[in-house]
């Protein structure tokens, strides 16, 4: 039987998804991007000539011809898109951050879980070959230091920086450390849009580990890296480049002295994002729990509003 899937938003990250569909359906004939849906029509009409599918500009009559969504659209849109998708009975697949606030993200598990359906938040970075290849050395950080900058993009203003970038690593952290954070102070600046566009967080978490989050849209060199210090090694992940190491302490030489030993990691670069997909589709026909549950996606948010609510005000900066 075959998978229909759906869009909802053709936008940037909704054009990269449609051609990730469309790549993933030349693999797997039960696959197909049945419609694809924006406000603007004429940008989903663009995107279906390239990708395939049909073009709708209403929600309702994409929901009636397919199986499951893939929602990319602004995130205050994502509750009301998500919402209505999973009363049609469709799985769905929603970028990050899961909804706008906790009270919606709240509502749609509940919902997902009520009705049956899949809902799989897409913390991208989870899919990075660095990521999945790195990820099992990591049993007990007690430090963790996270990048994520990047240049201006224009997009994603509706929401902080905190909620666009670093929300990405703070999945990462607290799903790995197996807890939230008990404790932490942040600090944040607009620059361009109206929202926080630079911030830094510190956490700690009830069972010691200390993380420390920069984020930033503003920046004008790319730089997405994440190292994590624990009592066995110290661990280091460029999330651009798909490329990770391992530093540990040697065995002692003839004089007692220890050296580090640095030891890169062969990695098979792939696609992260079309990996999500594939992820997404296996969890559909399996009817298993996603990578990217949505109640670590719930927990990735409220750390990211708690880490915005401890901001001071920027009068106090002055």
């Amino acid at each position: 039987m075959t998978l229909r899937l759906g869009l909802a938003g053709a936008g940037h990250m909704g054009a990269n998804h449609a051609r990730k569909i469309q790549q993933l359906a030349k693999e797997d004939g039960g696959l197909v991007l049945a419609g694809v849906v924006d406000p603007h029509r004429e940008r989903a009409e663009a995107l279906c000539q390239e990708c395939g599918g049909s073009p709708h500009a209403e929600l309702p009559e994409l929901l009636a011809g397919i199986d499951a969504l893939v929602v990319a659209v602004p995130t205050v849109a994502h509750y009301p898109v998500v919402d209505a998708a999973l009363e049609a009975g469709c799985d769905v697949l929603v970028e990050k951050p899961i909804a706008a606030s906790i009270e919606e993200a709240e509502k749609l598990i509940g919902r997902s879980k009520e009705l049956g359906r899949l809902l799989q938040v897409g913390h991208l970075e989870w899919f990075n070959a660095a990521m999945r290849r790195i990820e099992g050395h990591l049993t007990r950080p007690r430090f963790v230091e996270a990048h994520r900058l990047g240049p201006f993009a224009g997009r994603a203003t509706d929401v902080d920086v905190v909620r666009d970038l670093m929300i990405h690593d703070l999945d990462i952290v607290q799903r790995l450390v197996g807890e939230e954070p008990a404790s932490l102070e942040s600090i944040g600046v607009p620059v361009i849009s109206p929202e926080v566009d630079i911030a830094n967080a510190r956490l700690r978490f009830p069972g010691g580990c200390v993380a420390n989050f920069t984020a930033s849209r503003v920046s004008p060199t790319p730089m997405r890296k994440i190292r994590f210090f624990q009592p066995d090694g110290y661990f280091s992940i460029d999330f651009l480049e798909q490329k990770a190491l391992i530093a540990r302490r040697g065995e002692p030489d003839e004089k007692g002295e220890r050296k580090i030993e640095v030891e890169p990691l062969e990695i098979d670069r792939s696609d992260a994002l079309l990996s999500q997909l594939r992820s997404f589709v296996v969890a559909v026909r399996e009817r298993s729990e996603p990578v990217g549950a949505a109640d670590d996606g719930l927990a990735a948010l409220r750390t990211a509003l708690r880490i915005r609510e401890a901001m001071p005000p920027l009068e106090e900066l002055q």
